[in-house]
């Protein structure tokens, strides 16, 4: 019934396993991949035919996690799995960038991938997996997918790699000093086709190092699916290339000139306008069965192509007229907000993004619900990309692929230089509104954060600037690489490669590659020239930052205390009773952690004094030898009860209440009266012994032995 083929190897600490014929039989490829424990489903089915008028490759990538997969019930009202979490938006873009250069050009048939976590043993990664078990569907499903790739995790140790690290090793690496590097990259058996990095200051070298060491690991992983291919493989689908050499000789002799005219207006508005007027004159300039051809788009953004690529590497030529490493001029400004905890106004080019960064208490981190547990985060970055920022009308709505990746990019790259919760005890939310975009927004945000971060008064360890890079690469294997590129040049470029940091290293390192992969000599080449516009882009923000910047009056103070966490409960009380005192008497916040770290947070200081106060009498400890100031609480014939420490109380005997003998405490003390007492120790039952009579009960000063004598 079942025509099953499996094939496992020893992949680094775990065994890989790839498996088909068994399960989702009708999809035109399915394959289980399995590492450890962990177990993901990979499906795809792609259209027998393309739709009429289609003029773009229509693949969708899914990615699912199953909470079932880690054995839990998904939190919140409804218990089913409804829309998709960050992290599976950002899984569902790992996989679609390196598959989707990979199709046949001009195959425009719709094709789905979809990945299923089914098993998850929380300690292999379900996205390197995900990527595998997509790869390997794709390979034996017969589509023309010049694959296969694969992908894997490496970490950096004491200037070691490591493959494919454990979840926990992964997470939250900035409270990790040892772990310096968490990076994701995808290739095939030749080139590396996408990389996807969170760095803690690494040098290029150990980047590039990191990235070489990845793709040699994966070599026998792409073994291992091309031997299940051999015996799994469904017959390839017939499908051949649409030849259109006629009709693009027919479009670059009507408008090669006017195109090039176009692509030499240096301001991206009139440049757009001249390039939609160029492709008029060219398809007013055809004949009516040329207008009719469904290759009439692909044969123009060809034109429009050579024309910009052609310039670039023979010429060094440029749309903007700029030398290929030079950076566009910058303009970074501070504080533009004026109720805001922090705002920044980043201007690169005709790039801009306005980014506000908001100071939250306990109250505001961010709950996560992930397969591997709740987890909370006390930073977060959000990107808006609105249509009026490239001169377009739109519908606007919720955050989509796009802009979860690119503020995750940013994310990336600013919480690299976060200081410890210890030592800035707040929530930091940044917010980056893309205002004006021409290429490489998200790299504005990155360097408008860290402008807005440092404005509102977060104690960064550096600066971070991002710049992105592009790369022209010709038939010929002659080559450009391109610094701060625009969007014509993303557009109609082979590469995307951004690349943020410090003055010290790389923070965050992202690529996708249009063409078959880059070398690398290439990818050695862009990180140097992008280090070099790093230091550049840094030079013009500190003209903005230079000296001490003051923490926002609008922004909550907080502070922080450590207590035993024995003492927990003691400060909570029962059923929360004792904190719901303190926080209602003193009017601060109070946040407790399991580690005993407590914050109090409050717009008022005295607010937060009082909170620590109350706090502290109720964990801290009495002192032997030290004055109090106490009260009366209970007179018995052997001396008086003094509470003196908190809710702590502690015996005055009636031969220390004096310096002279009394038939009764009440000679001279009364219930409520206020009395100064010295700790004289703990009896043999922990019970405290105080004394009255060496202190001065007016002052509360110690009386001197010379004093008493004279007394």
């Amino acid at each position: 019934m079942f025509n099953e083929v499996k094939k496992s190897m020893q992949w680094g600490q775990e065994t890989l396993t790839l498996e088909t014929g068994k399960v989702a039989r009708q999809a035109d490829g399915t394959v289980i991949a399995t590492v450890g424990e962990t177990s993901v489903m990979a499906n795809v089915t792609f259209a027998k035919a393309q739709k009429p008028g289609q003029d773009f490759f229509p693949l969708t990538v899914h990615y699912q996690e199953k909470y079932y997969a880690a054995g839990k019930v998904p939190g919140g009202f409804f218990k089913r799995e409804a829309r998709p979490t960050e992290k599976e938006t950002l899984t569902a873009r790992l996989i679609d960038r390196p598959i989707r250069p990979l199709f046949v050009p001009g195959f425009k048939n719709e094709v789905l991938v979809m990945c299923t976590v089914l098993s998850h043993d929380l300690v292999n990664d379900p996205d390197i997996v995900a990527m595998i078990a997509a790869s390997a569907a794709l390979t034996i499903s017969g589509a023309p997918f010049m694959g296969p790739i694969a992908a894997a995790r490496v970490g950096f140790v004491d200037g070691d790699y490591v493959l494919n690290p454990e979840i926990d090793d992964m997470h939250n690496l900035r409270m990790n000093p040892e772990q310096r590097l968490d990076l994701v990259v995808a290739g095939t058996k030749d080139a590396v086709m996408m990389v996807e990095s969170e760095a803690y200051e690494l040098s290029e070298d150990e980047m590039l190092g990191a990235v070489t060491f990845a793709h040699e690991q994966i070599q026998p992983v792409i073994d291992l699916i091309i031997d299940l291919a051999e015996e799994a493989a469904k017959e390839p689908f017939e499908f051949t290339p649409p030849d259109y050499a006629d009709l693009y000789d027919s479009v670059k002799a009507a408008g090669e000139d006017k195109m090039r005219a176009a692509y030499a207006i240096t301001d991206k508005q009139e440049r757009t306008t001249a390039v939609s007027d160029a492709k008029a004159e060219i398809v007013a300039a055809l004949t009516e069965e040329q207008q009719e051809d469904e290759n009439l788009g692909p044969a123009m953004k060809k034109l429009e192509s050579n024309v910009l690529r052609g310039d670039v590497v023979k010429n060094s030529r440029r749309i903007d007229g700029r030398a290929l490493d030079e950076i566009r001029p910058i303009v970074s400004e501070t504080g533009v907000l004026p109720r805001t905890h922090g705002s920044a106004l980043f201007t690169r080019g005709e790039t801009q993004g306005l980014v506000v960064t908001t100071l939250g208490t306990g109250d505001d981190e961010q709950m996560i619900d992930a397969l591997t547990g709740v987890y909370k985060s006390n930073f977060m970055l959000h990107y808006n990309f609105p249509p009026y920022s490239v001169g377009e009308v739109g519908r606007v709505g919720s955050p989509g692929r796009r802009e979860i990746g690119h503020g995750k990019l940013a994310w990336r790259a600013l919480q690299a230089v976060l200081p410890a919760p210890t030592d800035f005890p707040y929530t930091v939310r940044v917010v980056s509104e893309i205002t004006e975009s021409n290429g490489s927004s998200s790299m504005a945000s990155v360097c408008g954060g860290s402008l807005s971060m440092m404005d509102a008064g977060v104690p960064l360890k550096a600066p971070v600037a991002g710049v992105a890079m592009g790369l022209v690469m010709e038939e010929d294997g002659s080559y450009a690489v391109l610094s701060d590129i625009l969007g014509d040049e993303d557009h109609l470029g082979d590469m995307d490669f951004k690349v943020a940091g410090t003055e010290n290293g790389i923070t965050s390192l992202q690529m996708d590659i249009k063409i078959a992969g880059i070398t690398p000599e290439i990818m050695k080449k862009a990180l140097e020239q992008a280090k070099a516009g790093r230091m550049h882009i840094l030079g013009e923000m500190n003209k903005a930052i230079s000296g001490a910047q003051e923490f926002s009056v609008h922004a909550p103070k907080i502070e922080t205390m450590t207590i035993p966490v024995d003492k927990i409960r003691e400060v909570i009380g029962s059923g929360g009773k004792v904190i719901r005192e303190i926080v209602e008497t003193s009017g601060a916040k109070v946040d407790i952690n399991d580690d005993g770290v407590i914050k109090l947070a409050s717009n008022d200081a005295e607010a937060i004094k009082k909170a620590y106060d109350m706090i502290d009498s109720i964990v801290a400890e009495p002192e032997e030898g030290v004055i109090y100031k106490g009260t009366v609480v209970k007179l018995v014939d052997f001396g008086a009860f003094v509470n003196f420490f908190g809710k702590r109380d502690g015996l005055v005997h009636v031969s220390q209440i004096e310096n002279r003998r009394l038939n009764h405490p009440s000679d001279v003390l009364k219930e409520g009266q206020e009395v100064w007492v010295k700790l004289l120790g703990f009896d043999d039952r922990g019970k405290v012994r105080l004394a009255m009579k060496m202190v001065d009960q007016n002052t509360g000063e110690e009386i001197k032995k010379e004093e008493a004598a004279e007394g």
